[in-house]
């Protein structure tokens, strides 16, 4: 792209991708990471701030270490976030950390042996737990939770995409 134009090969790949029916993912533009994207707390206390610098005033403070956090925008050492309520702010990204964790949003959710709903019960989460985030296949997730390892329904959590699959 040149002075605001787009070339013809840059038009035909664009074409290509809508007419294949994936969208191209979003980039952050200080990281180059997808965006949104998930991370966690990396601290007992985190500021939430309405812009991205200390002179900012503080909106909200975040008090869950490895809660997980949806990050949607990016601007130098700040990290735009939100829980999932869809509260947050303004963080500094070394509150921040890549592990992986989910919030239990359901009432309960139980953990099996294998992603199958007629595996073997290892233990029940309630609403609010927070889990490590170890592995994600369609509709199921294995997680660590308080020592204990399952695999959990993907319904009932929040920190991963519905067609997020990983190991």
């Amino acid at each position: 792209m040149r002075n605001g134009t787009v070339g013809l090969g840059a038009l035909a790949l664009m074409a290509l991708t809508a007419a294949s029916g994936e969208a191209a993912q979003e980039r952050g533009p200080v990281t180059d990471l997808p965006m949104p994207r998930y991370v966690s707390l990396n601290a007992e206390e985190g500021n939430a701030r309405r812009g991205p610098g200390t002179s900012h005033r503080i909106d909200w403070v975040f008090r869950h270490r490895s809660m997980p956090l949806r990050v949607t925008a990016e601007f130098e050492h700040w990290r735009r976030v939100e829980d999932s309520e869809g509260e947050g702010g303004w963080m500094h990204y070394a509150l921040l950390s890549g592990v992986r964790t989910v919030r239990v949003e359901a009432e309960r959710v139980t953990l099996r042996l294998q992603p199958d709903s007629r595996a073997p019960e290892v233990a029940h989460l309630e609403r609010g737990v927070i889990a490590r985030l170890l592995e994600c296949r369609i509709g199921w997730c294995r997680l660590n939770a308080g020592g204990e390892r399952g695999w959990a329904e993907r319904a009932g959590l929040w920190g991963v995409d519905p067609g997020e699959v990983f190991d």
